[in-house]
């Protein structure tokens, strides 16, 4: 599986309007926690829908986007964070080591 770079608004309009699932990882490349919480993600999510578009947000090079991501997607920013989105809503929303490819999984089952 490969991530999709997040980078733009125009990104997030389309993941809200994407029918289906979609996941969006929030890093921030500079936190140990955040580096550990997507290495042990990454271990996992060949178990995900080969199709699912997974979106990675690299908090550091893109500020303005988190936001953004918080207000159209009705969460509370936090970092790491994974959200899952379906059908343009938020049905899983987790952070640190909360975040789990197992739990995403279950939500979708």
């Amino acid at each position: 599986m490969n991530w999709t770079l997040l980078e733009s608004a125009d990104q997030l309009n389309a993941i809200k309007n994407n029918p289906g699932y979609s996941l969006i990882f929030k890093h921030s490349t500079r936190c140990s926690i955040s580096m550990m919480a997507k290495r042990r993600f990454e271990l996992d999510w060949d178990s995900l829908p080969a199709n699912m578009p997974l979106y990675f947000l690299d908090l550091i090079q893109h500020r303005d986007i988190p936001n953004q991501v918080a207000q159209l997607f009705n969460v509370y920013h936090e970092s790491p964070q994974l959200l899952l989105i379906k059908d343009g809503e938020c049905v899983l929303d987790q952070s640190h080591g909360g975040i789990s490819v197992e739990e995403a999984l279950s939500v979708m089952a």
